[in-house]
């Protein structure tokens, strides 16, 4: 899949670029594949950097932003001549944490992520447009999911929120929230369910948070739960994953009162 770029920052007769995926479509903790085909312009230029980095957009109280959250570089130091065409490849490896854009086989609404590539000349440094790939569930993940679904839970929105979760090790400065409807069976006890997944070389971390909201006579509350898949676990077999989402999700809700956490913004950290 090739996805063509001028780079406007250097001006008309400036050199161009094009970036080649073998395949947009990749799981958290594995590579992409490519080449960034750089087109001589009209003249000469001498090309400082050339890098790729993957791109979000994040949600925080002062605005949505397009975050870089992890990069590799591809060359830098050499001269492109007038008209010269150079393939330059790369292979840039997601990080574990890094958030789904796809499930269910469907584009997750809300979710924006991609690979921009960089050129930076003496004269300029030009961020080209982003380049919009498919990162899909881990096999662990895709059993959580799924177990949500068959406990008759309905999938609406997903984001990527800047900040922490208390307790739990991150490399990233943000977390994704895949946020569901309950069925009639949950709904007096929760208006919304957010799954988080903040996967590492072992396994996931689950982070269920069940949001009740609140009303004229009804303060809001929150619950949690929490569990962990190993990938091993996940590639082993069958397994009934519904049954163990269940538990910790019923086991949350009979708490009372229900585990607090620390800080203003519950069980996450701005």
């Amino acid at each position: 899949m090739v996805f063509e770029k001028v780079l406007r920052a250097f001006g008309v007769g400036g050199p161009a670029v094009d970036t080649v995926l073998s395949s947009p479509d990749t799981h958290p903790g594995s590579e992409l594949v490519g080449a960034v085909r750089l087109t001589g312009g009209d003249y000469d230029v001498d090309v400082a950097t050339v890098a790729v980095g993957l791109v979000s957009r994040v949600e925080a109280e002062d605005g949505d932003a397009l975050v870089e959250f992890h990069r590799a570089w591809v060359a830098a130091g050499f001269t492109l001549a007038a008209g010269e065409h150079q393939d330059l490849p790369f292979a840039i490896t997601l990080p574990w944490e890094t958030p789904l854009t796809h499930a269910y086989g469907r584009k997750l609404s809300g979710m924006s992520l991609g690979l921009r590539t960089e050129v930076t000349l003496e004269e300029a440094v030009d961020n080209g447009d982003v380049d919009i790939i498919a990162v899909h569930p881990l096999p662990a993940q895709e059993a959580v999911l799924e177990a949500v679904v068959q406990l008759g839970f309905q999938f609406r929105h997903a984001d990527v929120e800047r900040g922490a979760i208390y307790g739990v090790s991150q490399d990233l400065p943000f977390y994704q929230e895949i946020q569901f409807t309950p069925p009639m069976a949950y709904s007096r006890e929760m208006d919304e369910l957010e799954v988080t997944f903040v996967a590492d070389v072992e396994g996931v971390e689950v982070i269920l948070e069940m949001e009740k909201h609140g009303g004229l006579l009804r303060r809001p509350r929150d619950r949690y739960a929490r569990l962990r898949l190993t990938h091993a676990e996940a590639e082993a077999g069958p397994r009934d994953w519904t049954a163990a989402v269940e538990k910790v999700v019923r086991e949350a809700l009979e708490e009372n009162p229900p585990p607090e956490f620390p800080g203003a913004g519950g069980l996450h950290a701005s």
